[in-house]
């Protein structure tokens, strides 16, 4: 599970409680299911009908996202993996990595592996995934794209959650006491509009944009390393040239652990 997703909200809600309690608010008030209904039913309503229903349908799908561990391949362990596969290549063929392509998991890199052993064109190889991340691209910007729009509509809605409370709290001013408890109230969907918009919905957006940023990462580097093997370069222009798609310290971390390798060969 992804625990800051799941840290993000709770904080949130106890910064907002806290708040009010150190404000000396009623928590009473947010017993209020005309501002749920408004905010929540809203928001759901403005997203159908900002976006066709094949990508809304995503939702649940783009929760689990959130909220689960993403699984990527280690780009350290794939630089590791295409300098072994350069090796191979270089010493017996193309041909000799058949037999790697059923033990490869990722679909995308199985994909690319049979295309270059298949003897395709390197611009065609290249096009062909190079068309497929930016499918893939389009996807996750259409998954983020519903949750930054529900963070704008939500605040709006929570405006007009306010003024729906305090005409209903103008419609009777014989009681005062009454009418001010009405008038906090007609707050709350204001509340709940900035608070869904700002510490969920753009939130939830921002972080789907960049788990996907860290997936299209990985796949540019199967991209260079499937296209390098093909180009039949060395081990170490191999390392060299995909060693930029890694942090200096997962650099140093590599570095450490191929020269560990080469001291318990020696």
């Amino acid at each position: 599970m992804e625990i800051s997703s799941l840290l993000g909200i709770v904080f949130g809600l106890i910064a907002v409680v806290w708040g009010m309690m150190l404000k000396h608010a009623p928590l009473a008030s947010l017993n209020n299911p005309a501002a749920y209904v408004i905010i929540l039913l809203g928001t759901a309503a403005s997203v159908l009908m900002a976006f066709p229903m094949a990508e809304v349908k995503n939702f649940p799908k783009l929760l689990k996202i959130l909220f689960g561990k993403q699984k990527l391949v280690d780009k350290s362990e794939l630089i590791t993996t295409f300098m072994e596969w350069a090796s191979i290549t270089r010493r017996e063929g193309l041909l000799a990595l058949e037999s790697k392509v059923d033990e490869i998991e990722d679909n995308f890199l199985r994909n690319g592996m049979r295309m270059i052993i298949d003897g395709n064109d390197q611009e065609f190889v290249r096009d062909v995934l190079m068309e497929d991340i930016h499918a893939t691209e389009d996807r996750h910007k259409a998954g983020a794209l519903i949750f930054s729009q529900a963070g704008m509509y939500a605040p709006t809605l929570g405006v007009l959650g306010a003024v729906i409370g305090l005409i209903a709290a103008l419609g009777d001013m014989s009681n005062m006491d009454v009418l001010a408890h009405a008038i906090a109230g007609a707050f709350i969907a204001t509340l709940l509009g900035i608070f869904t918009g700002y510490v969920m919905w753009h939130p939830m957006s921002n972080k789907l944009k960049r788990i996907s940023k860290k997936e299209i990462q990985v796949r540019l580097m199967m991209v260079e390393g499937l296209l390098s093997i093909q180009s039949g370069v060395s081990t170490i222009a191999i390392n060299q040239k995909l060693s930029v798609f890694l942090t200096p310290a997962e650099r140093a971390k590599l570095s450490d652990k191929e020269g560990g390798s080469s001291e318990q060969k020696d």
